[in-house]
C-alpha cells in the first residue's frame, strides 16, 4: 500500500468537482479496511464539516463492504458457527468492538455453569442449572419495555445490558449450552423463537427427537409439544415440521436480520433498512 498516494487521495476528497471526488472515493474503497486509520486521522485534523461527512460516509461504506464479504464467506463456508455469524452481524452497527470480548463474556457464563454441573444430571436438571446461572446470577431478561429496539438484536449490546429479544437471548443460551455439550438448538417459530432440547440418540425418529422446549425470553420456562400446538392454533397456523424442529444457523441469522429490518423501518431509518436488505440477499432472503 502506497502511504503517500493514500494521503494525496484523501486530500482530494473535498474536490469541488464531484466526478473527481467520486473517482477518489472509488480508489480509496478499493484499498478496503487498511485505509480506515488514515481516514480517521484526516477526519480529526480537518475543520471542514463537508469533508468530515464525506470521510464518515466512506469509512461506513468500507466497513459495510467488509461485513458483507465476511457474511458471504461465513455462508458459503457452510455457516456452521452461529456465534461467528452473530458477531459478523454485530459488526454492522459496532465495527470497532473486539470479537474476543464477546467470546470471553460467553466463556465466563459457560465456565460458571460448568463449575456447578454434575456428571449424572438429567436433561431437566441441566436446563435448570443453566437457567439459574443465566437468569439469576447473570441477570438476563427479556426486554419487554422496548422490544422493538434494534439494540436487542446485537449480541454485544445484549451481553452488556443483559436485556434482549426472543432470538438474541435464545442464541446466547443455545451457544452456551452447545459449548457444554448440551443439545439445545433454536426453533424458528412464527412470531416467536424458542429452543429445543434434542435427544441426539433419536436421530431417525424426528417426532421423538425433541424432549422438551425452552422459552429463553421467559427465564428458561420449560414446556412441551402441546403448548406449541396451542400457540400455532392461536395464530390460526397449520402445524409444520419446521415449527417443531431445530433450524439452521443461516435461518437464525436471517431471522435476526429481519428483526433489524422491522426495527429500522419503525424508526424510519431507510438507509439501514436498505443495507440490512443487502445483507439478507447475501445469505438468500428466502428460507
Amino acid at each position: 500500500m502506497n502511504h503517500k498516494e493514500i494521503i494525496s487521495l484523501i486530500k482530494l476528497l473535498d474536490d469541488p468537482d464531484t466526478e473527481i471526488a467520486g473517482h477518489v472515493e472509488d480508489k480509496l474503497l478499493s484499498y478496503g479496511t487498511e485505509v480506515i486509520g488514515y481516514l480517521e486521522n484526516a477526519w480529526e485534523q480537518s475543520f471542514d464539516a463537508i469533508l468530515q461527512e464525506r470521510i464518515e460516509n466512506l469509512v461506513h461504506k468500507i466497513q459495510f463492504t467488509d461485513v458483507k464479504q465476511e457474511l458471504e464467506l461465513w455462508y458459503h463456508g457452510g455457516a456452521f458457527d452461529l456465534l461467528q455469524g452473530v458477531i459478523i452481524i454485530n459488526r454492522y452497527q459496532y465495527p470497532d468492538i473486539d470479537p474476543q470480548k464477546i467470546i470471553n463474556q460467553i466463556e465466563d457464563i459457560k465456565r460458571e455453569i460448568w463449575l456447578q454441573m454434575l456428571y449424572d444430571m438429567s436433561a431437566i436438571e441441566k436446563v435448570k442449572l443453566i437457567n439459574h446461572v443465566f437468569y439469576n446470577i447473570y441477570g438476563f431478561s427479556g426486554n419487554t419495555s422496548n422490544h422493538q429496539d434494534p439494540q436487542n438484536s446485537y449480541i454485544s449490546q445484549v451481553l452488556e445490558s443483559k436485556k434482549g429479544n426472543q432470538i438474541s437471548l435464545a442464541v446466547i443460551y443455545s451457544i452456551i449450552a452447545q459449548k457444554l455439550d448440551i443439545p439445545v438448538y433454536g426453533v424458528n417459530l412464527p412470531q416467536h423463537f424458542i429452543l429445543a432440547y434434542v435427544d441426539e440418540t433419536q436421530e431417525y425418529i424426528p417426532e421423538e427427537r425433541v424432549l422438551f422446549y425452552i422459552n429463553a425470553f421467559n427465564k428458561g420456562f420449560i414446556f412441551g409439544k402441546r403448548d406449541v400446538d396451542s400457540f400455532l392454533k392461536q395464530l390460526n397456523l397449520t402445524p409444520e415440521e419446521q415449527f417443531y424442529e431445530p433450524c439452521s444457523a443461516t435461518d437464525i441469522i436471517r431471522r435476526i436480520l429481519r428483526n433489524l429490518t422491522s426495527s429500522y423501518l419503525k424508526l424510519g431509518q431507510e438507509e439501514k433498512v436498505r443495507e440490512i436488505g443487502e445483507l439478507l440477499d447475501v445469505i438468500g432472503s428466502n428460507p
